[in-house]
Formats: structure tokens, C-alpha cells, sequence
């Protein structure tokens, strides 16, 4: 384990960087937004999940493998986005049910699938391996022990912190999005959210390795 000194400034760190809200945040509120907390929370669960898919990744050294290829690292970058263009797409096309009063809400979808989802859009997302490789490492001290398993107890540390952060985010979309019902603020939740799906995979496509 690092010092406490060093500990205390990672979570310190770890903290005033969940607390600006990066493209995860966005995929979880828009989720929260247009079909419940339910759905935000499952889809915030999900992407911690590819998150700990990274960090794993981060301890082999299979992340730096990617990155340093550039076939790899594009392979990724283009599914990433891919996906999430197309989760906006399939957003904006898929048809609500007709409207019967003003607690209309999107037909649930299943949380499995939510959850699915959301492993997969942090998966392929490479900003997400680039991330922990160039931050976690800032904090290891190798006369501390082994590294690989400080860089995965940092590694768990920062996304138990975002496992609460996300969640939070999904019930507060989700409180807001109770108040925006009927059939106009249906309509506008499902363009926004397709349109937060679309931004975010134009965002992945333009990430660099460097």
C-alpha cells in the first residue's frame, strides 16, 4: 500500500475529478433521464464494471499493449464509437407508446440489458485505459510493495469513489426526469438523450493516442 500521506492526496485527486462530469457521466444521465433511476443506476453499476475490466487490464499491461498499437488502439476507438452512435440512432428511431396522460414514461427496458450496455460503452471506450494508465501510476511507490497490487488497490479505490459519484448523478436525473413527462417532454428526452449517445461517440472517435 502507498503512504497515507500519498493515499489521501489519490483519493483527494480521485475526488475533484469525479466531480466534473466526464462522457460516463453524461451516458448515466441521460439513461437516469429518459427511463428512470432504475436505469441510471443500473447503467452507472454497468460502466464501473468496464471499469474494472480497465484497471485489470492496467495491472497486465494489457492497456499499454493497446495503446502502443496502433492498430489495437484504433480497432477499439471505432467500435467505441460505433456503438455509442448507434445506441443514439436506435434511440431517436425506437417509436414511444402512445400517450395515455401525463405519467407516460418510455417502455422500460430490461435491466440486464442496461447493465450490458454499460459495461460495453466503457469497454471500448479507450479514454478509459488511457486514463488509468497515466493516473494511477502517479501514485505508486514501488518501495511500498509489489506494483501491480497498488495499482490495483488504487485502481479499486477510485471506482468504489465513482460507483457512489454515478450513482448520485442517476438519482438526481432521475428525480428531474419525474418532473418531464407527457408526450412533448418524452419526445424532447429522446432526442436529447440519442443526441448525448451521438456526441459521445464522436468524442471517442476523436481520441488520440497521445
Amino acid at each position: 500500500m502507498p503512504e497515507p500521506a500519498v493515499l489521501l492526496t489519490f483519493l483527494a485527486a480521485s475526488l475533484a475529478l469525479l466531480l466534473v462530469p466526464g462522457p460516463s457521466v453524461l451516458y448515466i444521465v441521460a439513461r437516469s433521464m429518459h427511463q428512470g433511476r432504475r436505469a441510471g443506476l443500473m447503467s452507472a453499476l454497468g460502466v464501473q464494471v468496464g471499469g474494472l475490466v480497465h484497471v485489470l487490464a492496467a495491472v497486465a499491461g494489457v492497456s499499454a499493449l493497446v495503446l502502443s498499437s496502433a492498430l489495437l488502439f484504433g480497432v477499439l476507438k471505432w467500435l467505441g464509437a460505433a456503438y455509442l452512435v448507434g445506441l443514439g440512432v436506435l434511440t431517436w428511431l425506437r417509436k414511444e407508446p402512445p400517450a395515455s396522460g401525463l405519467q407516460d414514461r418510455p417502455e422500460p427496458r430490461p435491466l440486464r440489458h442496461l447493465f450490458a450496455q454499460g459495461v460495453v460503452v466503457n469497454l471500448l471506450n479507450p479514454k478509459t485505459a488511457l486514463f488509468f494508465l497515466a493516473f494511477l501510476p502517479q501514485f505508486v511507490q514501488p518501495a511500498r510493495g509489489p506494483v501491480w497490487g497498488q495499482t490495483l488497490v488504487l485502481g479499486l479505490l477510485f471506482l468504489a469513489l465513482a460507483t457512489l459519484s454515478d450513482s448520485a448523478y442517476a438519482l438526481l436525473a432521475g428525480h428531474a426526469g419525474r418532473h418531464l413527462r407527457g408526450p412533448v417532454a418524452a419526445r424532447w428526452q429522446k432526442r436529447l438523450t440519442g443526441g448525448v449517445f451521438v456526441a459521445l461517440g464522436l468524442g471517442t472517435a476523436a481520441v488520440q493516442r497521445h
